[in-house]
């Protein structure tokens, strides 16, 4: 125990295993004891390793190009083109001959050497089994005559602006500055491989020390204010550290002229950003209209139907500027205006006192638009000078239908004598109309014809009739059989009148009586006033 813990101190060397390799003395013992049956005479961590490996797999690969035999002459089954075994002249590689190596036996091709791995489970899925890492050297190599060139032209530059330098030394000041100038930014061209690494962070990631290697270039000039440090008013712009973003203005009362930072919505709103923003929002309502556009499927597609619709649609706004400058006019050109507009206005000049009185110049009454005193069909009057009975017509034929002919003095008689005759004829036929004779109502019997004159209705069998209907009535809406009194009444009333007991032939004849009560009670449905009578 003394031992493992002084091991574990570093006081004591480690143990090593059969390999001569140390074993870290932190490992646990269930760990570092080897199982009974290994039958382990010295320690050893061989049995946490895959220490029983299959003879039949193996990690080589295909000798590529090896050839193994060449013939003299022709061998019976070998390729007929080039004469080798391990193929045939359907799979040859080689140029199609004139007359291939079974007809000349000549230039025999060698045999192959064919090669047959089993290989094991990770043998198959790798992806550099096989590779000869010497192959990458000429990758190297022409990087490395590519860097070369590259120093020796910027080199040559150098010592071209160094001659120039020294010829113009009686030049001025401020060419030797500019070109001072110039020979530092050359120089740090020339030094660029040594300053590459200027702004490098190391950040470990996915170690036992917090993770792998990588590197972060931070491109930000260490002499620039950070975003977060504009404005250190605690209600100013909000600050995320974690997407390092500040989408507010932190200075909004300053000149914008003399602003370095607006915020990060500035960016999003000005730039190729909106017009990349205006392309989505395209993208977007073309595929809710039916096109088949996707903006990260078919970028270039979804940009080239973008500038197709801004040129149909700067087209589509031309042709409509365009018809309503033909149908309107353009105010903005130097054409003359039409006579109709300037026949509506004057430029005499007229003068006005205080109390709105003409001192000088006579007042311009006001014209119409359209052309005035034309007189057309014969008319000595235009239209619209007479007026009755609210429309408009010729004073000089009082005619209210506009470009007709004129009939003058004739035809103003001929109308006042048309309507006087109207007048009378209207007179003529109010006095003529007399009152309608009176007519008799004749009374229809209840099927239909006139009623006979001879026709006498009996009062007590027609109350008769009608209550036996109204009983009737009653019977049908109660929907009950032994309230039917009026047929146990009928039967014994006939009963009683015939005096029979066998063959009893009851009176079912229908008397006036009962087709008037009839009539009475019957409800006419297409009568309108039906609702009236109960």
């Amino acid at each position: 125990m003394e031992l493992e813990e002084a091991r574990k101190a570093g006081l004591a060397p480690t143990e090593v295993d059969e390999d001569g390799k140390e074993i870290n003395p932190h490992i646990p013992q269930y760990m570092s004891s080897a199982p009974w049956y290994l039958n382990a005479e010295r320690p050893s961590l061989k049995h946490q390793r895959k220490w029983k490996s299959d003879p039949n797999y193996t990690k080589s690969w295909y000798d590529r190009g090896a050839k193994i035999y060449q013939a003299d002459k022709y061998r019976k089954g070998a390729c007929e083109n080039c004469g080798a075994m391990t193929h045939d002249a359907k799979s040859c590689m080689e140029r199609p001959r004139k007359l291939g190596a079974k007809w000349t036996s000549k230039n025999i091709a060698p045999d192959e050497k064919i090669e047959t791995f089993e290989l094991d489970y990770d043998g198959k899925r790798d992806r550099w089994n096989g590779y000869d890492a010497a192959s990458y050297a000429h990758v190297i190599e022409r990087y490395e005559a590519r860097d070369e060139a590259r120093r020796k032209f910027l080199k040559e530059q150098q010592l071209k602006k160094l001659e120039e330098k020294n010829n113009n030394q009686n030049g001025e000041d401020s060419d030797d500055e500019e070109n001072e100038d110039a020979l530092k930014v050359d120089e740090a061209k020339v030094d660029e491989s040594k300053q590459m690494d200027f702004a490098k962070v190391e950040k470990r990631v996915r170690t036992t020390g917090g993770g792998s290697t990588g590197t972060v270039r931070n491109l930000r000039i260490r002499e620039d204010t950070a975003k977060y440090l504009l404005n250190l008013d605690v209600n100013s712009a909000h600050y995320d550290p974690k997407t390092r973003s500040m989408r507010e203005d932190p200075l909004p009362d300053m000149d914008p002229n003399e602003k370095f930072y607006a915020g990060d919505n500035q960016n999003r709103v000005s730039g190729q950003a909106l017009e990349f923003k205006q392309l989505n929002i395209h993208a977007w309502e073309a595929f809710e209209k039916g096109n088949d556009v996707h903006m990260q499927a078919a970028p270039s597609q979804a940009e080239l139907l973008y500038k197709n619709f801004k040129v149909n649609k700067e087209k589509l706004k031309s042709q409509v500027k365009e018809t309503i400058m033909d149908k309107y006019g353009n105010a903005a050109t130097d054409d003359a205006l039409p006579v109709e507009l300037l026949l509506g206005q004057s430029e005499r000049e007229v003068e006005y006192d205080r109390a709105g009185r003409i001192i000088k110049g006579q007042m311009a009454l006001p014209k119409s638009k359209y052309e005035e005193d034309v007189f057309i069909n014969n008319h000595t009057s235009v239209w619209g000078s007479w007026w009755k009975d609210h429309q408009w017509g010729y004073k000089c034929c009082k005619q209210f239908i506009r470009n007709s002919y004129c009939t003058g003095t004739a035809g103003i008689e001929a109308a006042e004598a048309a309507a006087d005759l109207m007048k009378a004829n209207i007179a003529r036929k109010e006095a003529a109309e007399e009152v309608p004779a009176m007519t008799e109502e004749k009374q229809l019997a209840t099927w239909g014809t006139d009623i006979p004159e001879d026709l006498v209705l009996d009062q007590e069998k027609l109350a008769l009739s009608l209550k036996k209907f109204q009983t009737l009535e009653s019977v049908s809406q109660r929907h009950c059989i032994k309230n039917m009194h009026f047929y146990d009444e009928r039967k014994r009333e006939e009963r009683d009148e015939r005096k029979r007991k066998y063959n009893v032939k009851w009176n079912d004849e229908v008397t006036a009586e009962d087709m008037e009560a009839y009539r009475m009670k019957k409800v006419h449905h297409d009568d309108p006033m039906k609702d009236f009578l109960h």
